[in-house]
């Protein structure tokens, strides 16, 4: 399975998938998960996909959260930085909808009302299976705002 996913990326790429994480708003959560991926269980480094500091490297950005106002003008420039093609991964409900926060004087909402979205993966959060799968959609099938298959974790309201 993992030549086969290591040979995938080198046949869409040519080389090893770089992708910039994005933090737009986020509790957390969702960057959580995203740093399981490094660890030993998930390894992705080892399927050819690794995690850079600039958008000038990057492939695919991972943005997660609500976008505050705060952070769209830093996102917009993000997204322009990376070189095209480039893919863009909308991670969690909040990516992907607003989540709870929605729209409002404080937040832009998802993902898509400000750069355009890729794959979207729902999810409070969502698992680094989930995360994979979304990362690796992007790559085999690049259609803009495609959700992920799959139930979406309800938020905790307290």
């Amino acid at each position: 399975m993992r030549d086969a996913l290591q040979s995938q990326i080198l046949t869409v790429l040519g080389r090893a998938l770089c992708i910039r994480q994005v933090d737009a708003g986020s509790c957390n959560g969702c960057e959580l998960e995203i740093h399981a991926l490094n660890n030993p269980i998930y390894n992705i480094e080892g399927l050819g996909i690794r995690f850079v500091a600039s958008p000038r490297h990057a492939d695919m950005l991972l943005v997660t959260g609500p976008v505050s106002v705060s952070m769209a003008v830093a996102l917009r420039r993000t997204f322009e930085a990376t070189p095209d093609p480039k893919l863009v991964v909308a991670i969690g409900d909040c990516g992907c909808s607003g989540g709870i926060f929605g729209e409002s004087y404080a937040s832009c909402g998802r993902v898509s009302n400000v750069i355009p979205v890729d794959v979207a993966v729902p999810g409070c959060p969502p698992t680094p299976i989930r995360i994979l799968t979304g990362i690796l959609t992007a790559l085999t099938q690049p259609a803009r705002d495609a959700t992920l298959a799959g139930p979406a974790t309800e938020h905790a309201r307290t």
